[in-house]
């Protein structure tokens, strides 16, 4: 096999025989010499997904920069054909929030790439299809985007007849990541974030007729302090192709002068539910306020007052639960305004065994919170889900093996996720999405004495405002029981200052504040990663330093296991922790033995567990789904009997 090393951009060396002679090779992989550097294979894909090249190599200088070439990808998971322009993310998007009155802007945009510098496009480059990324296949584009780059997108929209009096908002649920909308030529607003909703009330820029929206987009993806999460601009290993533009729904909703912008709603298993409405418009004099809540279609409590600080009394009330997933609906009259919500009346606590070890509570009662990695990434959608009934599927497909929990993975998903989360009945650990950088502090995991680090104050603010964002947005889902502020070291900074502000902000749920990172004592959680095999530094903890924290293994597992004819890409490194096994059998013991592993764990004081991943992501082939969704490596049912251990 001929391999070609990169020494600089767009200029290789031929490797000779004896240069290559100790390349390891493996099913799925083309080449790997993590002793050497990286090695492209002839197609100018890399196989291997490391950083750096050494400075020599059999005395031949190599002191250049690598550039990553990105294989083209054919990979499409089974709701890929049902999507058209016609039919693309076609369901409400704010269910936690619903109006009757909106329209759906996605489907074919116009676009077009510029320089970054450039005040307008000369001329448009084509059709993109939103809501999917410029880099995602099913955007029908799948080009590259770099951060000297803007992205252009226009489409028209025609208003047959405007509403005396009524407002309309022009609504993003996710752009990313700096972003600045025209109405017919009007500048209408701007937003910087790449994870969370914004809206314009765009009336006042809207005629009767034809209209035309523009958008602006512009992505620095991992520089400076930008949270990007897993997207890289050269992707290899545990880094994935990035995301730059629009990614979730864009739409229309026509509301009331004075009305209704989020619903808090902070539930209790006495029936209980506390609600405070955050209003937009003439709020000098805000109308009195009516919820209702019914319960399979019947109404069970009703209640009127103040907007900030209403309060149901729900009788005999039935608590939500992964067993349980009870749900009462919500209907709120805010003068003119009427919205659609709803409540699961659970309370997530934590406490000690009779053995003294802490663990989770769930409406007062211990609870082993058993669940998986979900990064939520896609091969032909990549951050955006190619349908609704795709993401049900991974949370079914999860319920159905046992699991009771989701570890959401430094990813916001679209509000519906959530939704269904709910429904479903399953418990999710929420990461913020992180900003790895060079200089992120030493990984010193759970021993003492970590350092501490400190970013920009303009940086520091942007992370915090988008902390709470997440907070803020997804507060009133009961299927959150956990907040992830940092993954491992991945931009880890003022750890304390975060925690403290993420436990006073949010008492009702668990404070995680550095899932696998280094340990500070702050927060309701101590959390270790350890892979294959979970196993738990009990001895880090001496002098007490763990005592009054929930021990878990927030990361374990990552057995991998390639599934021919389900592999991204052939040429690039398809890999898993511990190397690949001899055959499936031997993968499916090794899964075994984690679990049995844990079970252990669990009995000395483990109150959690979390195997990576749900599904294979691009190279990691640790996936109990390959990543196109076609082959679940485990069936349901044997992963359910595998996992009770877990629960005896």
């Amino acid at each position: 096999m001929t391999l070609k090393a990169v020494l600089e951009e767009e200029s290789m060396v031929l490797l000779v025989d004896d240069e290559i002679a100790s390349i390891r090779k493996s099913p799925g992989l083309l080449a790997e010499q993590p002793a050497i550097g990286l090695f492209l294979g002839e197609d100018g894909t890399d196989p291997v997904g490391l950083y750096k090249v050494p400075n020599k190599f059999n005395g031949r200088i190599l002191d250049h920069k690598i550039t990553a070439v990105a294989p083209k990808v054919t990979m499409r998971t089974p709701w890929a054909k049902e999507v058209t322009p016609a039919k693309v993310w076609a369901q409400y998007p704010r269910p936690a929030l619903r109006r009757d009155h909106w329209t759906n802007l996605n489907g074919h945009w116009d676009y077009a790439v510029t320089p970054r510098e450039a005040k307008t496009p000369g001329q448009w480059d084509g059709r993109i299809l939103v809501p999917f990324a410029i880099e995602a296949p099913l955007s029908g584009v799948e080009k590259r985007f770099t951060p000297d780059d803007a992205l252009w997108y226009r489409r028209s929209l025609d208003i047959a007849k405007q509403n005396p009096g009524r407002r309309y908002k022009l609504n993003f649920e996710a752009v990313d990541y700096r972003s600045t909308v025209w109405v017919n030529g009007r500048d209408v607003g701007s937003h910087t974030g790449g994870n969370l909703p914004f809206s314009f009330d765009v009336t006042d820029a809207l005629k009767t007729g034809r209209n035309e929206i523009m958008l602006r987009v512009t992505d620095a993806t991992d520089s400076a302090y930008q949270l990007h999460g897993k997207q890289r601009l050269n992707p290899k290993g545990i880094w994935y192709t990035p995301v730059s533009g629009i990614w979730q729904t864009v739409w229309m909703e026509e509301v009331a002068p004075t009305h209704v912008t989020a619903a808090k709603i902070t539930p209790s298993i006495d029936g209980t539910v506390k609600i405070a409405l955050t209003c937009e418009g003439d709020v000098t004099v805000l109308p009195a306020t009516t919820v209702t809540a019914s319960l399979d279609g019947k109404v069970v409590a009703t209640t009127t007052g103040r907007p900030d600080a209403l309060r149901l009394e729900i009788p005999d009330p039935k608590p939500w639960s992964p067993d349980s997933p009870v749900l009462y609906d919500l209907k709120i009259e805010f003068g003119e305004d009427v919205v659609h919500s709803y409540t699961g009346l659970r309370e997530t606590g934590k406490r000690k065994d009779a053995d003294g070890h802490w663990r989770f509570t769930l409406n007062g009662e211990p609870i082993f919170h058993w669940g998986t990695l979900d990064q939520g990434w896609w091969p032909d959608g990549l951050l955006t889900p190619p349908s609704d009934e795709a993401m049900v599927s991974d949370i079914r497909f999860l319920k159905e093996s046992g699991f009771n929990t989701i570890r959401k993975h430094i990813k916001i998903e679209p509000r519906r996720y959530y939704h269904h989360c709910d429904k479903i009945g399953m418990m999710v650990w929420q990461d913020q999405v992180s900003a790895v950088r060079d200089d992120d502090p030493e990984w010193t995991r759970l021993q003492p004495d970590p350092p501490t680090t400190k970013w920009p104050a303009e940086a520091h603010a942007r992370f915090m405002a988008e902390l709470k964002g997440m907070m803020d947005g997804l507060h009133s889902h009961p299927c959150i029981v956990q907040w992830v502020p940092f993954n491992e070291r991945w931009g880890q900074h003022q750890t304390v200052e975060v925690g403290k502000w993420t436990v006073a902000y949010d008492p009702t749920r668990q404070v995680n504040i550095a899932s696998g990172g280094n340990f500070f004592p702050v927060g309701d959680i101590v959390d270790a990663h350890k892979y294959p095999h979970p196993e738990f530094p009990w001895d880090d903890g001496a002098g007490g330093r763990f005592d009054d924290f929930v021990k878990v293994m927030g990361e374990f597992g990552g057995h991998g296991f390639p599934v021919e004819g389900h592999l991204w890409s052939k040429n690039t490194r398809n890999w898993g922790y511990g190397g690949l096994p001899k055959d499936k059998a031997e993968w499916l013991e090794r899964y075994r033995t984690s679990i049995r592993m844990l079970a252990d764990l669990k009995k000395q004081g483990i109150a959690a567990g979390i195997y990576t991943q749900t599904t294979d992501v691009e190279g990691e082939i640790n996936g109990l789904i390959t990543y196109d969704r076609k082959v679940r490596k485990i069936p349901a049912r044997e992963l359910r009997e595998i996992g009770n251990v877990l629960f005896e």
